[in-house]
């Protein structure tokens, strides 16, 4: 199945994020029918911070690593890195990414004016026609003009987006109301409350889990590391040497 058809299969795309090679081949070989990537896992991991546009080059060189797996990948790219969207959606494109997150977020807990996060949307799909242009509205996940949220969504579906992601968006009476405002496939984060099944009952098509592994993988390391200077018992089921040498 192609990338956009995942998101009008039977049950939700389930989209676990990587945030290195490592991490996408592990990913992989779990079985997950695509991969997403992080964007504060992959900042964080170069001693750089979310949100700031200033991770492109640390974002596509692995994009350029993981789009050799044999399942789409999608890359999030913050709002486009302050450069030419057109421009990094076709590079991404060309490299074999089968889709993008692009936000409406902006430094300092702001939000985008939406006619110009409309043009930077339009942008991307001109860019690369075929590519999956998920529009991310963090009117939930900002607490900021929630009200706004289904006019941002329909704006950005009317410049071309192919979905629309709401993180933040947890309630099933919000969920619902989202899902019957917005003609596209919904996107939201991983809500643990409600599970991946009622998730796909309310009408939401992909689910993705964020920065959440990431952050598990940190807190399991340093989980790990306490118990060996601690005298605890390390945790059981962690890779071995060989298995990391057989996933890469």
């Amino acid at each position: 199945m192609t990338f956009h058809d995942l998101h009008h299969a039977d049950e939700p795309l389930l989209l676990p994020n990587a945030w290195d090679f490592a991490s996408a081949v592990a990913l992989h070989a779990a079985g997950f029918a695509a991969i997403g990537t992080t964007s504060l896992g992959v900042a964080a991991a170069h001693g750089l911070a979310d949100g700031e546009g200033v991770a492109r080059g640390e974002t596509v060189a692995l994009a350029r690593m993981i789009v050799g797996l044999p399942v789409p990948v999608t890359v999030d790219v913050e709002s486009g890195f302050g450069g030419d969207v057109g421009q990094l959606a076709a590079e991404l494109a060309e490299l074999g990414v089968a889709g993008v997150n692009i936000e409406d977020g902006r430094p300092g807990g702001r939000l985008a004016d939406p006619e110009e996060q409309a043009e930077l949307v339009r942008a991307a799909k001109e860019g690369a026609p075929g590519l999956f242009v998920n529009a991310r509205v963090d009117t939930y996940w900002l607490s900021v003009d929630r009200e706004s949220t289904v006019d941002r969504a329909r704006r950005y579906l009317d410049a071309g987006a192919d979905g629309v992601f709401v993180p933040g968006l947890a309630s099933e009476e919000d969920i619902a109301a989202v899902v019957e405002a917005v003609a596209a496939p919904l996107n939201v984060l991983h809500v643990p409350a409600l599970g991946l099944k009622r998730l796909g009952e309310l009408g939401v098509r992909r689910v993705s889990t964020g920065s959440l592994l990431f952050r598990a993988a940190l807190h399991a390391a340093v989980t790990t590391a306490c118990a060996v200077r601690d005298g605890g018992p390390v945790p059981d089921g962690i890779p071995s040497y060989a298995d990391v040498q057989g996933l890469v």
